[in-house]
């Protein structure tokens, strides 16, 4: 039961990573009014934001993969288990915080960047649980 729960919040964490870069992506207008900043401003921060959510949560993954899922091969479960976190996720977000205005909605060239990214995120997935499998106490073999 306690790995059934570990496996779950490694993918909830999964589907954060996808989702807080994606709704950052989204909602540049948004902010833009909100904060009254220029749109380069707020894309220059969703930048910095997203490499340091890539770096960080790449790590956090990688140090949960090895000690929370301990090598098992059921660790691949992420694979498919974060895209309900995804889609509850943008649920609740969309509920929270509906566009009220209309110049908030995004531009169309971003939903073609989110569409190639989901694409991309489960082979990303699939590295990281390659990688997290892999045990530190390999003895090296001599020839």
């Amino acid at each position: 039961m306690k790995y059934f729960l570990k496996l779950n919040v490694v993918s909830m964490l999964y589907a954060l990573m996808v989702f807080v870069p994606l709704e950052l992506m989204v909602n540049v207008y948004r902010i833009t009014r909100l904060l009254n900043w220029k749109v380069d401003t707020v894309n220059i921060m969703t930048g910095i934001m997203l490499i340091v959510e890539i770096i960080g949560g790449t790590l956090l993954i990688l140090f949960l993969t090895r000690k929370w899922l301990d090598g098992r091969k059921a660790s691949f479960w992420t694979i498919i288990l974060w895209l309900p976190y995804f889609i509850l996720f943008i649920y609740i977000f969309a509920s929270i915080f509906p566009i009220t205005n209309g110049g908030d909605y995004p531009n169309p060239a971003t939903g073609l960047l989110a569409i190639g990214g989901l694409i991309v995120y489960p082979f990303y997935i699939l590295i990281l649980n390659f990688v997290g499998m892999i045990s530190d106490d390999e003895t090296n073999r001599t020839i």
